[in-house]
């Protein structure tokens, strides 16, 4: 199928040109905004050649190209559209009040969740130290402990940046309003009891240690009062003067009023939830553990972080994160069967990488890359993640700690239920793993994959052979960053090709071969190099920075340019793409990686510099 015919075939399953508000590119996908996006037949799209995937998120409907999806855009613009192709990087906000809503949480928790999980494994690795003898009177414990507990306990500090930067405020303005929250003279006062007022006004105190909604509307708040604020003082004095006076109003504002009724949403919030989880916890177990890997494929699932981490702070235990357990387990145990059963070689190696990052409690690689592949092995890790959560919820297994749902965190839920949630999480692992390998269709897939493997083996004849290994050098310096660890699923998955990340020290993109400047993205963020060996090698500086058409990218060559290793291609302003809610890894795919029999990453190092080789390519 050439690309005319993909164009065209794109744009019939989608609804035809009547059903399309709005249309771009990034470096590997078409964004529609589509006027019904039940008009689009999902599944014919992702079966056409030469389409990588699918995805509906954030009220867009992506359908992931690859690297040819600049050219795969221009024909479907200038040949069979009439109405578009003036709006490649445009960034139409017209997303329902839920897909804004789910944007915004995942925005402000997104950033503090690693550092959340980590703390929360602290905690139950100090939970054994202690049942094995560890005193909580020793300095080791005291020490570690405070290490564990100081972001829980200082939350809306850490909240107030990430909030800052998604609602475009000022960063340290947010944060001494979130340390008036939690200031040791506060906290007194509401232990003890004690009555306090502003020039008259009765204040009413609560406990905002730990608390999420008060620090997050307060910044919202902000966000408003600034700018009014600037408009009133001249650019010489706004420096000092601004922040003086968003102070005092903010701080008491935000203790008088924003504080209070926050707090009580936080307390109807938290009961609300009880209550719902009381009605039957068989059934919440069994639609949590069914859905909650069906949430994470739309993003849905941050809008329940929040609830998680109120239900910590509120009544000390949260039941939630106990019954998604079994849906993410189920998802890993799913990826063995497929690596049991297949007799693919490659696809059993991805199958078994994604088992492994399953079982540390991420599922993106096992859903993109293997189950929603197959389809069917992703309908029995639903059915046995349904099963665990029946299971926890008829035990009323729950956690006392935040932390990633995985077997790291086991300490977190001892307590009540604690024997019904071990043995929900490994009857959710192998219930899945043996229904995908009886009934998982991996042997079809197996089948089917062999033929076209052997047509395309049958083609690859007809044309040279580069013998030989390629060497690809790290494109920038920085942290090295497993591919699978990066936060955007049709990276992580490798439904793109193979590949690393990394977070660049310097902000400058260097040639990682020698080879040609192939593509240019508009918005100056990504580029395709052709090498001298034949590799196609994306390089795309952070996720989703499409959205900011150019700004604070420089693109250093010309599209046809010759480059050498070391060669500059890119810089960028990395601060200024993370005040922006983004996030600037630089990420690296070999977007042909199906031409080579063994591609291997080396992730021996932590830092890496532009002369350090991280790919070997071996046909």
């Amino acid at each position: 199928m050439n690309q005319l015919e993909l164009g065209k075939e794109i744009i019939k399953n989608i609804g035809g040109e009547e059903n399309i508000k709005d249309f771009y590119h990034c470096a590997t996908r078409l964004r529609f905004i589509l006027v019904d996006t039940n008009k689009a037949d999902k599944k014919k799209i992702e079966n056409l050649e030469g389409v990588i995937s699918v995805v509906i998120s954030g009220g867009q409907f992506q359908v992931i190209i690859g690297n040819k999806v600049k050219d795969v855009y221009t024909v479907i613009t200038q040949n069979i559209l009439n109405n578009f192709g003036q709006s490649e990087e445009k960034v139409a906000d017209n997303r329902s009040p839920v897909s804004k809503l789910i944007d915004l949480i995942s925005g402000i928790f997104s950033p503090a969740f690693g550092l959340l999980a980590g703390t929360g494994l602290l905690k139950g690795i100090l939970l054994l130290a202690t049942l094995a003898g560890l005193s909580q009177e020793s300095g080791a414990y005291i020490i570690l402990n405070a290490a564990s507990d100081s972001l829980f306990y200082f939350l809306p500090i850490v909240l107030a940046i990430s909030a800052a930067r998604k609602f475009k405020t000022d960063q340290f303005l947010s944060v001494v309003i979130a340390g008036a929250l939690v200031y040791p003279t506060i906290v007194s006062a509401f232990n003890e009891g004690k009555n306090l007022d502003f020039f008259g006004i009765p204040v009413v105190l609560a406990q905002y240690s730990s608390s999420v909604i008060p620090i997050i509307l307060a910044v919202w708040i902000l966000s408003k009062v600034e700018p009014v604020v600037k408009k009133f003082l001249h650019e010489t004095i706004q420096t000092f003067i601004t922040p003086m006076i968003c102070l005092v109003i903010m701080v008491p504002l935000t203790l008088i009023v924003v504080g209070p009724i926050s707090t009580l949403v936080g307390d109807i919030l938290a009961q609300g939830y009880l209550w719902i989880y009381e009605l039957s916890p068989i059934v919440s177990g069994i639609i949590i553990g069914a859905l909650w890997q069906v949430f994470v494929i739309f993003g849905l699932h941050w809008a329940f972080i929040p609830i998680m981490i109120n239900n910590l702070s509120n009544m000390g235990y949260d039941t939630l994160m106990a019954m998604c357990t079994p849906a993410v387990v189920a998802q890993a145990g799913a990826a063995l069967g497929v690596f049991l059963r297949s007799k693919d070689k490659k696809f059993r190696s991805l199958s078994f990488s994604a088992f492994v990052s399953g079982l540390f409690g991420v599922t993106e690689p096992a859903i993109y890359g293997v189950t929603l592949k197959l389809k069917k092995p992703f309908i029995m890790g639903v059915i046995s993640g349904a099963v665990g959560g029946a299971i926890i919820g008829l035990a009323g297994s729950r956690s006392t700690i935040f932390g990633t749902l995985s077997f790291i965190t086991f300490p977190a839920y001892f307590g009540k239920g604690f024997a019904a949630f071990a043995f929900s999480y490994f009857l959710s692992l192998i219930l899945a793993c043996v229904l995908t390998y009886f009934f998982g269709g991996v042997k079809k897939y197996d089948q089917d994959n062999q033929v076209h493997n052997s047509n395309a083996e049958s083609e690859l004849k007809l044309e040279p052979v580069n013998v030989g290994i390629e060497k690809v050098m790290a494109p920038s310096m920085g942290e090295l960053i497993r591919l699978e660890d990066i936060s955007d699923e049709s990276f992580a998955s490798g439904a793109l090709g193979k590949g690393f990340g990394v977070k660049s020290d310097d902000g400058l993109v260097v040639s990682p071969v020698e080879g040609e400047i192939s593509t240019i993205v508009k918005s100056q963020h990504a580029l395709v190099i052709t090498s001298t060996c034949g590799s196609e090698i994306l390089i795309h500086v952070g996720i989703n920075t499409v959205s900011l058409k150019g700004q604070g990218f420089n693109v250093m060559v010309k599209e046809g340019q010759k480059v050498h290793v070391g060669d500059s291609l890119i810089s960028f302003d990395k601060d200024f793409i993370t005040e922006k809610g983004l996030d600037p890894t630089v990420i690296l795919i070999i977007t042909n990686s199906y031409d080579y029999q063994n591609i291997t990453v080396k992730h021996d190092r932590k830092k890496v510099n532009p002369t350090d080789e991280i790919i070997l390519l071996d046909k």
